[in-house]
């Protein structure tokens, strides 16, 4: 029998002739799956906790990130050349919470400073974790790289002197960090040692807290900057892509070639002169007594090569001036051009 398409009157026909109780469990279905389309919808509703508003926009905490990541970079390179070993500063998180939460997370005693940074309102809080920075102050007192256990006291008068070193660093790359979006004008105005006693906003005052973490070789310890919202709520709109993408490396202009080479003139390198090269055995070398002669391969009429701090750069003669030895740089060294498919 050949297939026949049922026409609209057709199957009205049937679905009024079908089964009264197959007909009414057919609507059943309607309600299941609106209820499962509810309950969907529930679960993309996330909770708004009144005591933890978020009054700093996705776009501000962004920049905000961005911006101290670039300052952890420079501090770490800073903090580095003062000590004179290899320290990482890293940044952890970029977070929105109240004034007291980001208090009673803090250890007691500790470092605490506050700072001024005009034309901010208020203050800021820096913090730093007594677990690095007790090391850091061995290693600016001359101590190795083996660091006693940790003290659990208040900072002393000679302690606080040298913590002010490490706070003028801070300082210094926190401007340079912020140039950007605004001239900042950062003091430290007091430092405490119990971070209960200072209250700088209300405590249910939402803050921005930027963490960092500092790794002095198997010392770790926490680095925490406090920016209150208020602070920095008049500057908000500052905070944005075209204000912060200006941090990262611009194209070299005249003045900054200026500058970096007059930096740079003043500098002192090795510079170390290959007269020949030649083998010897060790009886020899013990042997050898003051007026010995060593003959080589190497041709009186060759150039010698000159290289600045390790690296190959002129060509030159061997010769004398005002009875000194002197050599005469006749060519550059050009560098060798990398083969685009060597690993």
């Amino acid at each position: 029998m050949p297939d026949e398409v049922l026409s609209q009157d057709e199957v009205e026909s049937l679905l009024s002739a079908m089964d009264p109780a197959a007909a009414a469990a057919a609507p059943l279905s309607t309600p299941t799956r609106s209820a499962h389309t509810a309950s969907r919808s529930h679960d993309k509703v996330s909770p708004y906790d009144f005591k933890r508003p978020e009054r700093v926009g996705k776009e501000q905490m962004r920049a905000l990130q961005s911006l101290h990541e670039g300052f952890g970079r420079n501090f770490g390179a800073a903090l580095s050349a003062l000590l004179r070993t290899i320290v990482e500063v890293k940044l952890t998180s970029v977070d929105q919470l109240t004034y007291s939460e980001f208090v009673f997370s803090l250890e007691n005693p500790t470092c605490f400073n506050l700072l001024r940074a005009d034309p901010f309102e208020g203050n800021l809080i820096l913090d730093i974790n007594p677990s690095v920075l007790y090391p850091i102050i061995d290693r600016l007192l001359g101590g190795g790289k083996q660091f006693g256990p940790l003290a659990r006291r208040p900072l002393t008068e000679i302690e606080l002197r040298l913590v002010a070193r490490i706070t003028a660093l801070v300082m210094i790359e926190l401007r340079r960090a912020w140039e950007n979006v605004l001239e900042l004008d950062i003091s430290v105005e007091r430092v405490e040692s119990n971070p209960q006693l200072v209250q700088i906003v209300p405590p249910n005052e939402v803050v921005v807290l930027v963490s960092f973490e500092l790794t002095l070789g198997d010392v770790r310890g926490m680095m925490n900057l406090c920016i209150p919202f208020n602070a920095i709520e008049r500057f908000s709109g500052k905070l944005t892509a075209n204000s912060w993408v200006g941090y990262s490396r611009g194209s070299a202009t005249t003045h900054t070639i200026g500058t970096i080479s007059n930096r740079l003139d003043g500098s002192r390198v090795e510079l170390v002169v290959t007269l020949a090269e030649s083998s010897i055995r060790t009886a020899d070398l013990i042997g050898l007594r003051v007026g010995d002669i060593i003959t080589t391969d190497h041709d009186c009429n060759r150039f010698l090569k000159v290289a600045v701090e390790g690296v190959a750069k002129f060509l030159a003669r061997p010769g004398a001036y005002k009875g000194h030895k002197a050599i005469e740089v006749e060519d550059k060294i050009e560098p060798r051009k990398k083969n685009p498919g060597a690993t």
